[in-house]
């Protein structure tokens, strides 16, 4: 019979007619009954405790020995304390201590192992010296579940041998509007491709069903995530609201649970999002009607991080709501003890019965059973571990990765084919994704948005350039590196990397599909080369498709290499020939996700209503292609708007709409319609400045007595709140000219009259290298906590200081990457 998740037809759900599945694992009566006995001995704080999922950075192993806690999780930011980049020795010894904690029975509690979960999405991703798979965007081009597995289980092997024995993968998303800041985690848009992936990958990492393999000391348990639609939410807003009927969240979005429950996985991970309205946390309709009782999944049911605090009548700290929807763990990474407090009361209470407890609880044990914790003792007795140095980032492994990079370059065009390259020419290699393996990596790589990062962070890896510089060089040839395509001598050909750069979740959302509006030195780059008669070769890095046609227009040749991991020489195995002549490695990939005609276009809706695309699903051409692109629309179907991207002033001048505006020493303003300009008491003065091409730059030098400031003014007012709430940065590309130690240099936000926030920074910016360019950032949530209102900015950058101060400035954004990052107000800097 149908159950109502809430009133009205479109939140109805009918199980019935969902997929009806159930475990591929018999019930074993010896767990069961081990389960039973010990369910009988643990008193319900014991139970509680099973039910909460803690973050490394909020939780120790005295707590876990205190509360009886069932897991903890690495998140993306979170380490063994003081290693901001670990390595294995400093996971296996965190594993270690949270066990033997969970173990010790020396107060009276119960020896139950703690679980501990990481978000291993692409090879294990927090782990210095790994191997680094492409994204999953990438791996949808390849066609390749068997792939698909074997990477699957080199992740799991790599895991093990730093301790932990379970990852938050795959994700089963199947995304259907690619402005979504997390399209790069799904395979494809294709539900039948999602489903074939899903019981590759489970059985990769988690062996197979039925065999001596399933969960052994060489597998970890897996994670399908997210149930259910996350990829469909309305404009492709992260943890939003899938505005569409149960027959295509059940068809489109759920194709990957299925198969992953057939194929044995043991967690499933309920979305942040909603579905009509209602959030999935709290969909009992879907989680235990539909996933529990029609799909017959017998494991462990987790919340995401605090997202049962998204639900009505909740907060993270409480929400007896989402266990009685059928949620056994809470993901609760800083809220675990005030959870744990108030959901011990409501289960004394009867606010959640105690049935639904021992279900939670039966069904945490017994996947801990079945991976054998009980009697395998502590993580660093795991075979592999003592094989770590071996296991982790092994040639085995990193050939494997390089294959899957091989697999995934899809080519969109190769006009007179220049593509395969003779290796024995000279080639340029530019672009500054060229010799940037964090920019080919992308989110989810050492951090959670994967910046704040340089190539030392990556041993073992190697960078495109270093993959095509050896393959050149083997071959007798001779290749450069220049980011800016300036060259010694005039190559025969250039192959310029470029693409977007790290993020993660909703700070990669986009309003439309423009790549860089406002900003276009990558489309520069590649006109000025070709305009000087050099033949050349785009490679795109990305993790999804995006409006490109003025850049596909601009290169004789343009590949998608998606966002490839650690090993970037599989990129140069399919550029270039053997030094005989051959061709080694032919492009393979074809499109996992349809490329759009122009930026106002989202591709699979736009296939809907029967609209033409730039390049369909499945698209890729091979080198037996021959002919020329013919020229493709340089209509963008909107404008260009660079402050849609969080872009303020680009090349030397204001975005559409905003206005430079000066105030001096005395208080007075004046907008800047023309430079060279001077306040009119002459405390400031702007002037143009040559830094990449012709006045693309701003010149600012203090004269006055009293502070002066420059402000950009916003056409509206701007809503960055959700920005702030994540690691988005305030970033300025400029040039420090004179900053002395004793500047009162600052650096602010306008949200209104009276309404703002200004950090001190002089005394940071007087450490930094002078006569430099540098890209400068300052976390949105300095303002935020100095009092500013980052949901109306109307001033989203101010900068004001005294005499004495000279600087340059080309761009101001948001951003997460910057070369340098400033902290908040610290001691020493002046007010």
């Amino acid at each position: 019979m149908a159950v109502p998740a809430m009133a009205g037809d479109a939140t109805v759900v009918h199980p019935e007619q969902w997929p009806k599945g159930g475990s591929p694992l018999p019930a074993d009566p010896a767990i069961e009954s081990r389960v039973q006995a010990l369910l009988k001995k643990m008193s319900v704080a014991d139970k509680v405790g099973q039910m909460i999922q803690a973050d490394i950075k909020y939780v120790t192993p005295d707590d876990v020995r205190e509360y009886h806690l069932g897991s903890i999780l690495a998140g993306g930011n979170s380490k063994p304390p003081g290693q901001p980049y670990p390595v294995a020795s400093q996971w296996q010894a965190l594993s270690d201590a949270f066990y033997r904690a969970s173990m010790d029975t020396s107060k009276g509690g119960l020896a139950i192992p703690v679980l501990f979960g990481i978000d291993a999405v692409h090879g294990h991703n927090n782990l210095v010296g790994s191997t680094l798979f492409p994204q999953n965007s990438a791996l949808g081009a390849t066609r390749d579940p068997q792939l698909i597995h074997d990477i699957g289980e080199a992740t799991a092997q790599e895991l093990r041998a730093s301790g932990i024995s379970w990852t938050f993968a795959p994700t089963l998303t199947v995304p259907q509007d690619v402005r979504w800041g997390r399209s790069y985690e799904g395979y494809s848009q294709n539900p039948a491709l999602v489903a074939q992936y899903a019981a590759a990958m489970i059985g990769g990492l988690e062996g197979k069903p039925g065999t001596a393999q399933f969960l052994d000391a060489e597998h970890v348990i897996a994670t399908a995530k997210h149930f259910v639609g996350d990829g469909g939410t309305h404009d492709g807003k992260d943890q939003g609201d899938a505005q569409i009927s149960e027959a295509t969240l059940r068809d489109v979005h759920a194709a990957g649970y299925p198969p992953a429950i057939k194929a044995g996985v043991q967690v499933v991970m309920v979305s942040f999002s909603s579905w009509n309205g209602v959030k999935m946390a709290g969909n009992k309709a879907l989680i235990t009607g539909v996933l529990k009782e029609h799909m017959g999944f017998d494991g462990i049911v987790l919340g995401d991080w605090n997202a049962h605090g998204q639900v009505p009548g909740c907060t993270s700290e409480d929400c007896a709501a989402a266990y009685n929807a059928g949620l056994d763990m809470l993901e609760a990474p800083d809220s675990w003890k005030g959870l744990y407090k108030n959901t011990l009361a409501e289960v004394k209470a009867g606010v959640i019965p105690m049935s639904r407890v021992d279900d939670a609880v039966m069904r945490i044990l017994r996947v801990k059973m079945r991976l054998g914790m009980f009697e395998t003792g502590a993580p660093s007795t795991n075979p592999l571990v003592a094989r770590s140095a071996q296991v982790i980032g092994s040639p085995t492994h990193r050939a494997l990765a390089r294959r899957a990079v091989r697999e995934s370059l899809v080519l969109l065009k190769n006009s007179q084919g220049v593509l395969p390259i003779d290796p024995r020419k000279h080639v340029l290699v530019a672009g500054n994704g060229a010799d940037n393996i964090s920019k080919q990596n992308g989110g989810w790589t050492l951090t959670w948005q994967g910046t704040g990062l340089t190539n030392a962070n990556f041993p073992g890896a190697t960078s495109i350039w270093a993959g095509l510089q050896a393959q050149v060089q083997a071959a007798g040839g001779s290749a450069e590196l220049s980011v800016e395509g300036d060259y010694k001598q005039k190559p025969d050909v250039a192959i310029v990397v470029f693409g977007e750069d790290p993020y993660a979740e909703f700070q990669g959302d986009l309003p439309n599909l423009a790549y860089r509006p406002g900003n276009d030195h990558d489309l520069d780059l590649l006109r000025r080369l070709r305009g000087q008669g050099v033949p050349v070769v785009a490679v795109f890095l990305t993790g999804r498709p995006l409006w490109m046609n003025r850049e596909i227009n601009a290169a004789d040749a343009f590949v998608v290499a998606w966002l490839p991991g650690s090993e970037g020489e599989g990129i140069a195995d399919v550029l270039l020939r053997t030094r005989d002549g051959r061709i080694a490695y032919d492009f393979h990939g074809k499109l996992a996700y349809a490329w759009p005609l122009s930026a106002a276009q989202v591709p699979v809706a736009a296939v809907a209503r029967g609209e033409h695309l730039q390049f369909p699903y499945g698209f890729g051409l091979t080198y037996a292609d021959r002919g020329t692109t013919a020229p493709l629309s340089e209509d963008a179907g909107i404008a260009l708007n660079a402050a849609q991207a969080g872009v303020y002033f680009t090349r030397g001048k204001p975005a559409q709409g905003f206005v430079v505006r000066l105030t001096g020493a005395n208080g007075a303003a004046m907008n800047v319609d023309a430079v060279p300009a001077a306040t009119p008491d002459g405390s400031l003065r702007i002037s143009a400045l040559d830094y990449k091409a012709q006045e693309d730059a701003r010149s600012l030098s203090w004269s006055g007595t009293g502070a002066a400031g420059v402000e950009l003014v916003a056409p509206t007012p701007l809503d960055v709140e959700r920005e702030t709430n994540g690691d988005v940065l305030l970033v300025t590309t400029l040039r420090i000219d004179t900053v002395s130690p004793g500047s009162a240099a600052m650096i602010g936000v306008g949200c209104g009259v009276g309404c703002g926030a200004q950090v001190p920074v002089g005394r940071q910016l007087a450490e930094l290298p002078q006569g430099q360019w540098l890209r400068l950032g300052i976390p949105l949530k300095c303002f935020r906590d100095a009092g500013a209102s980052m949901g109306r900015l109307d001033r989203p950058f101010e900068w004001s200081s005294h005499s004495g101060d000279r600087i340059a400035v080309s761009e101001v954004s948001l951003g997460t990457v910057a070369d340098r990052t400033l902290t908040c107000a610290t001691q020493g800097d002046k007010p």
